[in-house]
């Protein structure tokens, strides 16, 4: 009965982040990360009962420090991630949806086909991923023109105005640029983030562009 109980209250704690800071996200952005918001002196943290494991005794916790069932704990460096991985793939997918009417070579029509299999369904996940943890899909304190990799509105509207082997040079240097970055993005999550789901999926990100990036430098356009 006490397990019941205990779980009835842990099911209806809302998890809250760490404290965990994310400095070397800093990298990212032009501004210092703002710090949190220290606790009101008038209140208290709220004070949760977590049962044992079989055989133990429940503990009095407080919700901060509370994670549901089944999941893994995340940081502030794992949801930094997510909101940047996001518009990070986002303009992944708005250089790819150029070469369908610009590219020439066959082999960069195949790459961007590829990225933009890939990548969608990645940026849904990542966006399920921050939802089901209750937190934002974006953060307004991040600058993404900072991001690793990120392309300049300039570079883009010139790619966009290129035609035949001149897109496909510019599209397979940029590109390839923008993949570097995410590998940057990848291992600071590795140094940084704690949520093992979040590095798995990362880990696969990487896998992904890195053989990208290889297939790119052997179409021999740029």
């Amino acid at each position: 009965m006490q397990h019941r109980r205990a779980w009835a209250l842990t099911a209806a704690t809302v998890v809250l982040l760490g404290t965990v800071g994310i400095a070397l996200f800093a990298r990212f952005s032009n501004d210092d990360p703002k710090p949190a918001a220290a606790p009101s002196a008038s209140s208290s943290p709220a004070r949760v009962l977590v049962p044992g494991k079989p055989g133990e005794s429940a503990s009095v916790t407080d919700a901060d420090h509370v994670q549901p069932p089944d999941a893994s704990p995340y940081n502030k460096a794992d949801v930094t991630y997510a909101q940047m991985m996001i518009a990070h793939h986002a303009q992944a997918l708005q250089m790819a949806d150029l070469v369908p009417d610009r590219a020439a070579d066959q082999g960069v029509k195949n790459i961007a086909s590829r990225i933009t299999a890939a990548q969608g369904p990645e940026i849904a996940i990542l966006r399920t991923w921050l939802k089901d943890r209750g937190q934002p899909e974006s953060d307004p304190a991040h600058d993404h023109t900072t991001m690793p990799g990120m392309q300049s509105a300039a570079a883009l509207t010139d790619l966009g105005a290129a035609r035949g082997a001149d897109f496909d040079r510019r599209f397979v240097t940029m590109m390839t640029e923008h993949h570097r970055g995410a590998l940057q993005m990848v291992d600071v999550l590795f140094t940084s983030g704690s949520e093992e789901r979040l590095a798995k999926m990362a880990k696969e990100t990487a896998i992904e562009q890195d053989i990208e990036i290889r297939r790119m430098a052997d179409l021999g356009v740029s």
